[in-house]
């Protein structure tokens, strides 16, 4: 018997597995915001502007219609394009 992927099942997975990077990130963006001085400036700054760009690489995917065709489709992509940069903040945090 061939078991067929659930979609939305993976989806929300892969929406979890975001949020839980996204918490780990923002602590230790937090902690490092909270010392205070010149790097807590430097990250609140780099905060902003990745958002807004992360937001505009998004949109300019949407546009291509890089994002698929399907409901689940888009928030497999979505979530991915996501992931991609918490997980680079992550590895960037944890090395600092």
């Amino acid at each position: 018997m061939i078991m067929r992927r659930n979609a939305w099942l993976f989806a929300g997975y892969d929406l979890w597995v975001l949020g839980m990077e996204s918490a780990a990130v923002m602590t230790m963006r937090g902690l490092k915001v909270a010392a205070g001085g010149a790097a807590a400036e430097a990250e609140m700054q780099r905060m902003v502007s990745e958002k807004v760009q992360a937001g505009l690489d998004l949109q300019a995917a949407a546009l291509r219609g890089a994002l698929g065709s399907t409901m689940p489709e888009l928030v497999s992509k979505t979530t991915k394009h996501y992931r991609k940069r918490v997980r680079a903040n992550h590895r960037r945090l944890t090395k600092a």
